[in-house]
């Protein structure tokens, strides 16, 4: 039987996941097709990670659908893996993301 030996511990990478990560409020801008289970599915990726949208605006344009989400509590990179997956859903035409809090506070600098 072999000997056990002892494992040197590989360096730790940074938990991107962590609670203790910034936090930013993230806008989503998407633009899909305009079908009925459209709203389900796009809800369905944040629900699954037992997140509630501050704010969901939908617009109808003929064949094509805007929707607007706006998440707070989350990290810059979930909230960049959040867009990917939804750039991988069936029927999504364009996700955009940024930053709302920085675009707010921009705004909020350039009136005063």
């Amino acid at each position: 039987m072999p000997h056990l030996e002892a494992v040197n511990p590989s360096p730790t990478r940074a938990d991107v996941w962590n609670i203790s990560n910034a936090h930013c409020l993230a806008q989503y801008q998407i633009l899909a097709e305009a079908e009925p289970d459209l709203l389900v599915r796009l809800l369905n990726l944040f629900a699954l990670q037992f997140l509630t949208p501050e704010q969901v605006n939908v617009q109808r344009m003929d064949d094509l659908m805007s929707v607007d989400i706006v998440m707070g509590g989350l990290s810059w990179h979930r909230a960049q893996v959040i867009a990917e997956k939804l750039r991988n859903l069936i029927s999504v035409c364009s996700v955009h993301l940024q930053n709302a809090d920085s675009a707010w506070d921009a705004q909020a600098q350039a009136a005063g």
